[in-house]
């Protein structure tokens, strides 16, 4: 083939590339808003404007696995959960907007009598990393008491973030592996 057609053969195809580019950027665009839509699932965003006490603590809201709070990192956020027998808690974030890892995100799990946290500490590095990799980040605790469990999370990571809270008891989980 010619030197000649060769190069009319791609000329053709950078003509088409705008238009492919679009379609590419489009699907990532969307394929954003699926990560989030993913995450939330059927979850109704929870305003947390409310007024309770958890440990002596003032939470604006429980999570459930029908609700999600947002929020903006760097600060501390306090939210109320209710357990009905010994259950792995799981805490997860979405991630948006990141402008920078922090140092330390740590998730404290109280039990119901707040008199024994579990505190589960993750790298900034780590935090972001995780987020960007995989979509979300998340860390689990088993608690054993029945009733009300406050679960902060202190980051100062510089992100907008969704937070959800998901609980299995633990004698639904399989015991094999």
């Amino acid at each position: 083939m010619s030197d000649e057609r060769l190069e009319i053969i791609r000329q053709g195809e950078d003509s088409r590339r705008p238009g492919l580019a679009l379609a590419v950027a489009c699907l990532a665009l969307f394929a954003c808003e699926d990560m989030q839509s993913q995450f939330i699932g059927t979850r109704v965003l929870e305003p947390c404007d409310g007024t309770w006490n958890v440990c002596a603590t003032r939470v604006g809201c429980y999570l459930g696995d029908r609700s999600y709070v947002g929020g903006r990192f760097p600060g501390t956020d306090h939210a109320g959960i209710e357990l009905f027998e010994p259950s792995t808690v799981t805490v997860s974030f979405f991630l948006s907007e990141v402008a920078g890892a922090g140092v330390t995100t740590a998730i404290t799990f109280f039990e119901g009598s707040c008199t024994t946290p579990q505190r589960v500490e993750v790298t900034g590095k780590t935090f972001v990393g995780e987020a960007e990799k995989i979509g979300f980040v998340k860390r689990s605790a088993n608690l054993m008491g029945v009733g009300d469990h406050l679960i902060q999370v202190e980051s100062d990571a510089r992100t907008k973030y969704l937070m959800k809270i998901d609980v299995l008891a633990l004698r639904l989980q399989d015991s094999s592996g």
